[in-house]
């Protein structure tokens, strides 16, 4: 039987009808996965964020941002999203790299809020950061910040048959008003209550889109809280990653509204699990990529520091040195063929012959600074490209 006494609410509307609030999982089902979401977070921790800690931030909100706007049909890759995050207001050129900068403002909103002592979920701040979200987006209704009130000969419907079905959110603007209230209520007395953060974000996330109080950008907006609740108690850099997750699954995330939604109307005992299970499994995958990477960012300073030492040494030469630079700062292996083409690398040998550069290139593969693997691709010393 569920482990679930906590309060449920039930909200009369004029409309719509009733709405219930209600945590609605199976606790002990989830029991061992909400452990080793901790467990992963306890280690994650306690790695050396600190040195990589900007890097890694920089990584997460690229990545997620990419993530949350390809949910939600945007065609930027993780490339033109990275570009679109350091364009000045000037030099924006369309709709999508408009849309990546607002998820950035909504993500700077969303921490600073998280690190505010005593902080707690409220409307206003549900309307800060749709309005960051919509900034400057053309939509025939939508207003940055303003709840949906829909004219009598407008029907707002959400989801497809092929995601398990069409919903029909409220439609009434008092109706809006009255739940979004209401979930704030039910989200601070399930946080009296005690009940976890990694229970209550994800309901939060769910109830706001069953609610759907914008015309446009819910879901991004229902990402974005989830992500501060979680960020707000703790929980760094995965509670963003987690909209990457989201995205690699998309079919299953779109249809879990829908299934436990039904759920909830057959009167199933404890309908959220299944959404709240997926949450938590993308919340382990998360912490635990980022963990990854972590460890992959630390490899790759002291690597970069025993190069430095090879060049201050002289053990290496500044030929041997900048090939080496380059192939790193490239993010991704390098063709020996391009190479040998670039005009940087041919640059280096204007004046020198080619058995020069056979030996620059046998000797950093002697010392293990870079390596060569079956494609004849070069990496960087610090990736085992036979792994």
């Amino acid at each position: 039987m569920p482990e679930d006494n906590s309060p449920q609410m039930r909200v009369e509307t004029d409309r719509f009808g009733p709405f219930v609030f209600q945590v609605g999982v199976d606790m002990a089902a989830l029991e061992s996965l909400l452990l080793r979401v901790n467990d992963a977070h306890k280690r994650f921790k306690s790695s050396p964020l600190s040195q990589v800690a900007n890097r890694l931030e920089k990584e997460v909100v690229v990545s997620s941002i990419f993530g949350t706007n390809s949910i939600e049909g945007g065609t930027l890759s993780v490339e033109e999203t990275e570009e679109a995050l350091d364009l000045m207001p000037a030099q924006v050129q369309d709709v999508e790299q408009r849309r990546a900068i607002n998820l950035k403002s909504a993500y700077e909103l969303a921490q600073q809020a998280a690190a505010e002592s005593g902080w707690q979920l409220n409307v206003g701040f549900i309307q800060r950061i749709h309005a960051a979200v919509t900034d400057q987006i053309p939509d025939q209704h939508n207003r940055p910040g303003v709840l949906r009130d829909n004219p009598k000969d407008v029907v707002t419907r959400v989801g497809n048959q092929e995601h398990g079905g069409v919903y029909k959110p409220p439609q009434y603007g008092k109706d809006v008003e009255r739940l979004l209230d209401a979930l704030i209520e039910w989200h601070q007395q399930l946080a009296a209550q005690g009940v976890p953060v990694l229970i209550r974000a994800p309901l939060v996330h769910l109830y706001y889109e069953l609610i759907h109080p914008f015309w446009d950008g819910n879901g991004r907006v229902g990402r974005v809280l989830e992500a501060t609740l979680l960020q707000a108690e703790g929980y760094k850099y995965a509670p963003f990653a987690q909209a990457r997750y989201y995205f690699e699954h998309i079919h299953a995330y779109f249809t879990l509204f829908n299934t436990t939604r039904k759920q909830t109307e057959k009167k199933a005992e404890a309908p959220n699990t299944d959404f709240v299970a997926f949450f938590l499994e993308g919340m382990l995958a998360s912490i635990n990529g980022l963990h990854d990477r972590v460890n992959a960012l630390i490899g790759l300073i002291l690597f970069e520091n025993e190069v430095k030492r090879l060049s201050d040494e002289k053990i290496i030469n500044p030929r041997q040195y900048a090939i080496v630079s380059q192939i790193m700062a490239s993010g991704k292996p390098v063709l020996l063929a391009d190479l040998r083409k670039s005009p940087w690398y041919l640059g280096l040998y204007v004046k020198l012959t080619d058995k020069t550069k056979q030996r620059d290139l046998i000797k950093l593969r002697e010392l293990g600074v870079v390596r060569l693997d079956d494609k004849n691709q070069l990496w960087p010393g610090c990736v085992d490209v036979d792994g």
